[in-house]
């Protein structure tokens, strides 16, 4: 999923493009207004993290112009402007969200995948093939909604954790490499890392097998990958 970034504080423009690359997403970062506003028209994101004083056109005239052709795109505003009369101006502009500077990483990823659940559940029917939730032993995963659930309880999960999980269900019973796991999840910009793939995997399995040190889901095959060797 493509997101534009308009700020144009570089500091958090790369902080806020480096979450969104760690969740899985393909941030598209913008210093002005103007700019923004061409990249947006060029790329049609799934999605728009506004600033609102920029140079050239201001958060507002960003977000006025796209909502004139996409009255859909969600929009978060990312400002330090955090008054009340600036937040009801988004909103009544046709924001999504408000997130005020300061923010805490985990603030801003529960946000955007609070909108990427809105994103994917507003695909139209045929995009939802993809989206069907699957099981994994006696782990429910449900791309749509960015969760896992395992009896009552909830998973959250990232862009990229679906991805993962998606491809070993599909290739259930095979071996796949670190090489084909990460282009996958990556895709295909960025160089194989294995050592980033395995802390990934590492983090990901704290979270969904029952027992990390002793993995039923996600196994490890040493010297070449992992593999999902379950049945559904």
């Amino acid at each position: 999923m493509k997101v534009l970034i308009a700020e144009d504080d570089p500091h958090i423009l790369e902080g806020l493009a480096e979450i969104l690359r760690r969740e899985g997403y393909e941030p598209l970062p913008a210093r002005d207004g103007d700019v923004a506003l061409a990249l947006y028209r060029r790329e049609q994101p799934d999605f728009v993290c506004l600033d609102i004083m920029m140079p050239g056109k201001s958060g507002y005239a960003v977000c006025r112009e796209i909502r004139r052709s996409s009255p859909n795109v969600p929009i978060i505003f990312i400002s330090a402007k955090g008054q009340e009369i600036d937040k009801v101006v988004a909103f009544e502009m046709g924001a999504d969200d408000f997130i005020t500077k300061p923010f805490g990483v985990r603030e801003v990823v529960a946000r955007i995948r609070a909108v990427t659940r809105r994103c994917l559940a507003n695909k139209p029917p045929e995009d939802h093939l993809h989206l069907a939730s699957f099981r994994m032993g006696d782990l429910e995963v449900i791309p749509a909604q960015l969760r896992a659930r395992r009896e009552d309880v909830s998973i959250d999960l990232s862009l990229r954790d679906v991805r993962i999980l998606g491809l070993l269900h599909r290739e259930r019973g095979k071996v796949l490499d670190r090489a084909a796991i990460f282009r996958h999840a990556w895709g295909l910009d960025h160089i194989p890392n294995s050592r980033t793939l395995d802390q990934h995997i590492s983090q990901l399995r704290k979270r969904i097998e029952r027992d990390p040190r002793s993995p039923c889901i996600i196994r490890t095959v040493h010297g070449v990958g992992y593999r999902y060797d379950g049945t559904e």
